[in-house]
């Protein structure tokens, strides 16, 4: 993985994530801005994707469980749409924090994956 892909992808992440929270908790339903908070999230996912097919190619390769950042990668990528398809079948405030909540665990799932990437083996 890429460090600094990494950090950009946590900030989107967490900042999209206490964004739709705030929403939700204010009582606003899901909108453009929160529903555009987790697509840019999923756009950075899919380059992700495509980073970690690349990255053992250019001499970047994991240093811990190959198969576990993976589970961890396509998790990661399946949440964001999950969230946004359960904010545009219920449409509450509640879901806007479910996309928020979302948009943290993917957070954290970033940081593992880093955490797999480069320390794992170390």
């Amino acid at each position: 993985m890429i460090l600094w892909f990494t950090v950009v992808t946590l900030i989107v992440a967490a900042g999209g994530g206490l964004l739709c929270v705030v929403l939700g908790l204010a009582g606003r339903r899901p909108s453009d801005l929160s529903v555009g908070a987790l697509a840019l999230l999923e756009v950075l996912l899919i380059a992700q994707v495509v980073i970690a097919i690349v990255a053992p190619f250019a001499g970047n390769p994991t240093s811990g469980s190959l198969l576990e950042y993976w589970v961890y990668l396509v998790s990661a990528v399946l949440l964001p749409p999950a969230g946004v398809v359960w904010a545009l079948v219920e449409r509450s405030r509640w879901s806007t924090v479910i996309m928020g909540i979302a948009a943290l665990a993917v957070a954290v799932m970033v940081w593992r994956m880093q955490v797999i990437w480069t320390l794992q083996g170390a």
